[in-house]
């Protein structure tokens, strides 16, 4: 019986595929790490082929590791929003990626806001910001014309994956409101956004629905990943919709908080709430919106303090987290007056202020190196309630919230967020994105009736309670770091400059 279903899902530091069962039991997963590439203080980019590499290793590792468990449904795709690839009339791609987080084009997205701020909110529900494809596509044009002169296909990152299964060129809604040039309000491109960059309609996919089955694994594809020929193959979508749809957020209420390479609070929504402070994008669940708020660097910026100050020549990496993790559980709440800004590559919601430098602050003679790593999960966590009143301010909210990312496995930091937002935490039994992308499959094919149905294979296998005493001391803790902030801003501006030698 063809029961299994595949997800895969690219995310910023590695790709995963992952086999479910229908009732939502993970089977088998399997996970490849990913390069990426930062030439220029501020840019982040990586190399298609790469992903390609990832898949056809982590597919065939994953499906022997099923043992005869069943034969696969269906197969889909997610990886992270605005991430394009470009090709040339050759089907040739151009140029390396340009990820979600890079920030090379601050001053596109700046004359893009003096020249139609509002405009573009009002078509596309989202504003200009160095993430968005617009402005890097914009910065393309005027830094690398003869590249920008050479597309005959945009893709977008899941896409481009899944063409190599399928040879068929085509996104969804989801990914296309991502990059700012489609009308969010019609679901379809938008002829007056791709104007302001110069951007040819044409060299743009086709958009249908996330759970559309648009092709079928080819010959070519079977032999590379072990996939059967002919398994159907659905659209997919970016990572962040099936993620908060894996976790279960299938009703308004009920909050996504994930802690990944970035961290994100989300909540759905029956419609967009465009603004300058969020995001909107539509979701998975039919009729529905999701309205997010993010930080740009979380488990990124925990590796980062790993790598930077307690990993040794030969010391394996996972070990020393576990060593980190102890040493900030035996720091008390507040980490002694240390506070830390995790804005390591420029920040998000809610400044979206690319120039944005991170910083520990109140360092004295009795801080040891766990206040470090204790400061980090409480920096970030005060991020993320930073995200949670944007969101607030849109008239959204809830008491409780799914967690999800690496950053969950941590028991510590999970009950830190708990703490500083001031909410009940419920760990999902799986909750990562390749898991909602088989999900989604499951839908496609059929395997589900449709998504309601899909997700009630997700379980929920514990819960966390904010402590009063701390969450009252970490409200007093966030005004001193939004004070920080505020008094820091024009002095990271200034820096740049420096830097810049201006």
């Amino acid at each position: 019986m063809a029961d299994l279903l595949v997800g895969i899902d690219l995310g910023a530091g590695s790709l995963k595929t992952s086999v479910i069962r229908a009732d939502g039991t993970l089977i088998a997963e399997a996970a490849a790490a990913i390069a990426t590439s930062a030439p220029y203080p501020g840019w982040s980019e990586q190399e298609p082929r790469d992903w390609w590499r990832a898949v056809c290793e982590t597919v065939p590792r994953a499906l022997a590791a099923t043992e005869g468990a069943g034969t696969v449904a269906g197969v889909s795709f997610s990886a992270g929003a605005h991430t394009q690839v470009l090709e040339d009339a050759d089907g040739r791609i151009i140029r390396p990626a340009i990820l979600w987080n890079d920030q090379r084009s601050g001053a596109e997205t700046q004359d893009l806001r003096e020249q139609a701020d509002a405009r573009i909110l009002e078509i596309g529900s989202n504003r200009a910001n160095p993430t968005w494809t617009l402005p890097q596509m914009l910065w393309l044009r005027r830094h690398e014309p003869q590249a920008f002169a050479r597309v005959r296909r945009l893709y977008l990152a899941k896409d481009w994956l899944r063409a190599q299964l399928t040879g068929t060129w085509e996104t969804d809604p989801i990914d296309a409101v991502g990059t700012l040039m489609a009308d969010a309000r019609t679901g379809i491109w938008s002829e007056e956004l791709c104007a302001m960059i110069g951007w040819p309609l044409d060299t743009l996919p086709p958009i249908v629905a996330s759970k559309a089955v648009v092709g079928r694994v080819t010959a070519a594809a079977a032999r590379a990943t072990g996939l059967a020929e002919g398994t159907p193959v659905v659209c997919g979508t970016s990572d962040t919709a099936v993620e908060t749809y894996g976790a279960g957020m299938t009703s308004e209420g009920l909050g996504v908080i994930k802690l990944a390479t970035a961290a994100t609070v989300s909540v759905l929504s029956r419609h967009p709430r465009p603004d300058f402070k969020v995001i909107n994008y539509p979701h998975v669940m039919p009729d529905h919106w999701y309205v997010i708020a993010a930080t740009n660097s979380c488990a990124s910026a925990h590796k980062w303090l790993r790598d930077t100050f307690f990993l040794r020549a030969g010391e394996d990496g996972g070990s020393v987290f576990t060593q980190m993790d102890r040493l900030a559980g035996e720091v008390a709440p507040g980490s002694a007056g240390l506070f830390f800004h995790p804005y390591l590559n420029g920040e998000r919601s809610p400044h979206w202020d690319p120039l944005l430098r991170a910083d520990y602050v109140g360092v004295g003679f009795n801080h040891g190196p766990g206040h470090f790593v204790r400061a980090l999960y409480e920096g970030i966590s005060y991020s993320l309630r930073d995200c949670l009143i944007a969101l607030r301010g849109q008239g959204l909210d809830f008491t409780t919230a799914r967690l999800t990312g690496g950053g969950a496995r941590s028991a510590l930091w999970r009950q830190i967020v708990a703490d500083v937002l001031n909410v009940e935490v419920e760990i999902p039994a799986v909750a990562d994105a390749s898991f909602g992308a088989a999900l989604l499959a499951g839908v496609g094919v059929g395997v589900y009736a449709d998504e309601r149905d899909a997700a009630r294979a997700i379980k929920v296998v514990s819960r966390l309670v904010p402590d009063p005493e701390r969450a009252a001391l970490y409200a007093r803790g966030h005004v001193i770091y939004g004070d920080i902030q505020a008094a820091l801003a024009p002095v990271n501006h200034r820096i740049h400059d420096f830097v810049s030698g201006r």
